[in-house]
């Protein structure tokens, strides 16, 4: 047997979230990736053009269940929003669970093997509501079956963003001068760590479950 015949088929993968902080930088990982064929981005504004790139522009949920979008072997689900940005509790759980698990049931149902979630840390059903929503999100997906399917649980993104976020930005303020003094597990981590866990989950041969806690992005 050649080289070439024993090396792994090109994949098709799905990313949502792309237009967010960890999502950009999964994308730019992912083109990048010589694995992957094509990198279907779906989202409500249009990127611009790239080689290996399918942009599809429209709103996720009014997605018909047999699109072609759905159709992958991978996926990498970067959805997230904030509480202020929601306006509602219902809003929010409708874009961090809601959409998350929706799209695992099309793909799941397409015949995608790997799911990837960026959840946070804490993520617990007894927790506060943030908390306790991420929980509900990981558990919907958990139950489809996928294959392998990783978990990533990161403290807060340490980003700058276009958007005003005042609780965040005190908190990155501190985290970055404190960082020493903080545990591992808490400290800020960086976007592109976040990415390249969720394309490495999205990636992997193995079967189960992979559970990555926020201490294992740490440079």
């Amino acid at each position: 047997m050649n080289a070439s015949s024993s090396a792994p088929a090109p994949l098709r993968l799905l990313l949502v979230g792309a237009t967010g902080a960890v999502g950009q930088a999964a994308l730019s990982l992912a083109l990048a990736e010589p694995r992957i064929a094509e990198v279907v981005a779906l989202t409500r504004r249009s990127l611009a053009p790239q080689a290996k790139l399918r942009n599809v522009v429209a709103d996720l949920a009014g997605l018909p269940e047999d699109a072609d979008c759905w159709k992958v072997d991978a996926v990498i689900c970067a959805l997230g929003t904030t509480m202020k940005a929601a306006g509602s509790e219902a809003r929010f759980a409708a874009v961090d669970r809601d959409l998350p698990v929706l799209v695992a049931q099309r793909t799941r149902a397409a015949g995608a093997t790997r799911f990837a979630l960026n959840s946070s840390l804490g993520a617990n059903p007894s927790g506060n509501f943030y908390l306790r929503t991420k929980a509900e999100a990981e558990e919907g997906i958990r139950k489809l079956g996928f294959p392998a399917y990783t978990i990533v649980r990161p403290s807060l993104i340490d980003v700058e963003r276009s958007e005003v976020r005042p609780g965040e930005r005190i908190g990155l303020l501190f985290a970055r001068a404190f960082a020493p003094l903080i545990p591992r597990r808490y400290r800020a981590v960086k976007a592109d760590a976040i990415a390249q866990a969720l394309l490495t989950g999205a990636l992997r041969d193995d079967a189960g479950e992979r559970l990555v806690e926020s201490e294992a992005l740490q440079n």
